[in-house]
């Protein structure tokens, strides 16, 4: 089993709290995140965005894998995971995640399109992400 991991510290009450979010490798250290990171589009960053960030980079790895698996060269991806937050009783859900690919290969489109939807449902984020999760995908 391999297991990653990410932290966060938070100091204060809801919306004049302020927090930090670190992930073990290093690549986040401290990041700012808050109330206003979340629902005001504050500099800094929040849960929904690092979840995009963590979906689109498995949907993109798993679609090269896939693609090399079939023989595919020239590729090249491109991904945006929009996650979408409702309000749902007395919070809120994460209730939609839309991935927006590009991809450039050396193949036919129909193939690689048909190669994303399995990539799309095979990734180990959309695996764990409890949403509807859509797709735009654009070849050329």
């Amino acid at each position: 089993m391999i297991t990653r991991s990410g932290s966060a510290k938070w100091d204060g009450g809801l919306k004049e709290g302020k927090g930090q979010v670190s992930t073990k490798s290093g690549a986040l250290d401290d990041q700012p995140y808050g109330f206003q990171t979340r629902f005001e589009d504050k500099p800094g960053t929040n849960p929904e965005e690092l979840v995009g960030a963590a979906h689109a980079s498995c949907f993109s790895m798993a679609l090269a894998m896939m693609l090399e698996q079939e023989g595919i060269s020239g590729v090249s991806i491109q991904t945006t995971s929009e996650i979408s937050m409702d309000k749902e009783g007395e919070g809120f859900a994460v209730k939609k995640a839309h991935l927006v690919t590009k991809i450039t290969a050396d193949a036919d489109e129909a193939k690689v399109k048909e190669i994303a939807e399995k990539a799309k449902a095979g990734c180990p984020i959309s695996k764990l992400l409890n949403a509807e999760i859509t797709m735009e995908a654009q070849v050329g």
